[in-house]
C-alpha cells in the first residue's frame, strides 16, 4: 500500500498560494460550535503553513447541505472561532457557489501568512461527485494543495482527490501523516503480539475488516452485538439478542480460518442481560449458552472481560474498533470499561479506530491514555480492511 507519502514537511509554501483541505465538520447549534475537537486538530497543520509564509487557503465541507447554499450549515461561525484559536484573522468567503467573485478577491488580495477560509465545499452539488468543473474551480485558486482531512479520505471527492489532478503538488497534513503512520502501519507491520478487538452491532458490517485481520494479527477478540451471530452459529440461544441469522455460517467459517492461521478467535464466554433494552430493566449474568427467552445480551460479562483482558495484557499492538456493548447505558459499560482500562495500561501501541470506539474512550475518560485514536470512522474501517483509501492515494508519493 503505497504509504509514504509526501507531507508538509517535505515542501516549504513561501509566497505560495496553498489549498488545504481539513475537517471542519463540527456539531453546531444555533450557529455555536459545541464540539471543537476538529478545529483544535487542525491548527498544527495550519500554523506550519503559516509559519513558512504560504497563502493559506481552507476548506472543509460541512454536514450534508446536498448542493443547496443552507445557512445553517455555512462555515462562518469555523472561520470566527479559528481567527480566535490562531490568534489572527480568518477571512470568510462567503460564496454560495464555494468559489466566486468573494474567494476570488479574496485570494487576490492576500499576503504571505494570510488565512482565508472557503464556504462549505457541499454547497456544490458535484463535490460528492467528483465533477471535473469544481475540482477546477478549487485548483484555480491555488498552486499547491494540502490533504488534512482523514475522515473523508475514503471517499473520491472534489475537494480531496479531484483537486489534485490540477494542482502540480498535493501532500498529506500532520493528521494525515499520523493515521496513515498509525492505522496503516499497524495493520502492514505490526510490532507483535498483535491482537485486534471488534466489537459493535454488526457481523455484516465488518466482514472485509475481519477477513484482513484474521491474515495479520495473533489474537482477534470478539464483542458486542456481533457475538450473538457466533453464539448462535453453534446452536447458542440467544434470546432476543441482536441477530444476523445470514451470517451464522460465515461465523462458522471464519473461526475455522482462525484455527488454520493459528489465531486465537475469542468470544465471550459469559453476558449481561436485561429483558428489556434499557438501563433500568433486569438484569442478570448469564454463562454461554444460557440466554433465555425474552432477554438480550447487552455487554459481556465478568468473565469474558478476564478473558478479553489476559489476552491484551502483553500485546505489544492493540487495534480496537467497536465497543463491547451499549456502553451509552451505564449498566452495560462495564466491558468496554474493561477494554480502555486495560488499554490504558499496556506496553504497546494502542490504536482506536474511529466511530463509537473513539466515542467510548473518551467518553470513559481514557482518550489521553491510548497512542493514537483515530478521527475517521469509515476511513479508518476501510484501512483496516486493507483498502487505499482515495484521499491518500492521490498526494504525491516521497
Amino acid at each position: 500500500m503505497g504509504l509514504n507519502k509526501k507531507t508538509v514537511d517535505d515542501i516549504n509554501v513561501k509566497g505560495k498560494r496553498v489549498l488545504c483541505r481539513c475537517d471542519f465538520n463540527v456539531p453546531l447549534i444555533d450557529g455555536k460550535i459545541t464540539d471543537e475537537n476538529r478545529l483544535v486538530a487542525a491548527l498544527p497543520t495550519i500554523k506550519k503553513l503559516i509559519s513558512d509564509g504560504g497563502r493559506v487557503i481552507l476548506c472543509s465541507h460541512l454536514g450534508k447541505p446536498k448542493g443547496e447554499p443552507l445557512p445553517e450549515l455555512s462555515l462562518a461561525p469555523v472561520a470566527k472561532r479559528l481567527s480566535e484559536l490562531l490568534g489572527q484573522e480568518v477571512k470568510f468567503a462567503a460564496d454560495p457557489e464555494v468559489v466566486g467573485k468573494n474567494a476570488k478577491a479574496a485570494v487576490e488580495a492576500m499576503k504571505d501568512g494570510d488565512v482565508i477560509l472557503l464556504e462549505n465545499t457541499r454547497y456544490r452539488a458535484e463535490e460528492t461527485k467528483n465533477g471535473e468543473a469544481f475540482s477546477k474551480d478549487l485548483a484555480s485558486l491555488c498552486d499547491v494543495f494540502v490533504n488534512d482531512a482523514f475522515g473523508t479520505a475514503h471517499r473520491a471527492h472534489c475537494s480531496n482527490v479531484g483537486v489534485t489532478a490540477y494542482v502540480d503538488t498535493s501532500v498529506v497534513g500532520y493528521l494525515m501523516q499520523k493515521e496513515i503512520d498509525f492505522l496503516g502501519n499497524a495493520v502492514e507491520n505490526p510490532v507483535r503480539p498483535f491482537v485486534a478487538i471488534l466489537g459493535g452491532a454488526k457481523v455484516s458490517s465488518k466482514i472485509p475488516v475481519i477477513e484482513n485481520l484474521l491474515d495479520k494479527v495473533d489474537t482477534l477478540i470478539i464483542g458486542g452485538g456481533m457475538a450473538y451471530t457466533f453464539m448462535a452459529a453453534h446452536g447458542e440461544p440467544v434470546g432476543n439478542s441482536l441477530l444476523e441469522e445470514d451470517y451464522k455460517e460465515y461465523a462458522l467459517k471464519m473461526e475455522e480460518k482462525a484455527k488454520a492461521k493459528g489465531v486465537d478467535l475469542l468470544i465471550p464466554i459469559d453476558t449481561v442481560i436485561g429483558d428489556d433494552f434499557s438501563n433500568d430493566c433486569n438484569i442478570r449474568v448469564v454463562g454461554r449458552g444460557e440466554i433465555p427467552d425474552g432477554w438480550e445480551g447487552l455487554d459481556i460479562g465478568p468473565k469474558s472481560c478476564e478473558l478479553f483482558t489476559d489476552a491484551i495484557k502483553n500485546a505489544k499492538t492493540v487495534v480496537w474498533n467497536g465497543p463491547m456493548g451499549c456502553f451509552e447505558m451505564p449498566n452495560f459499560a462495564k466491558g468496554t470499561e474493561a477494554i480502555c482500562e486495560t488499554l490504558a495500561e499496556i506496553d504497546g501501541t494502542t490504536i482506536i479506530g474511529g466511530g463509537d470506539s473513539a466515542s467510548a474512550v473518551n467518553n470513559l475518560g481514557y482518550g489521553n491514555k491510548m497512542t493514537h485514536i483515530s478521527t475517521g470512522g469509515g476511513a479508518s474501517l476501510e484501512f483496516l480492511e486493507g483498502k487505499e483509501l482515495p484521499g491518500v492515494a492521490a498526494a504525491n508519493d516521497k
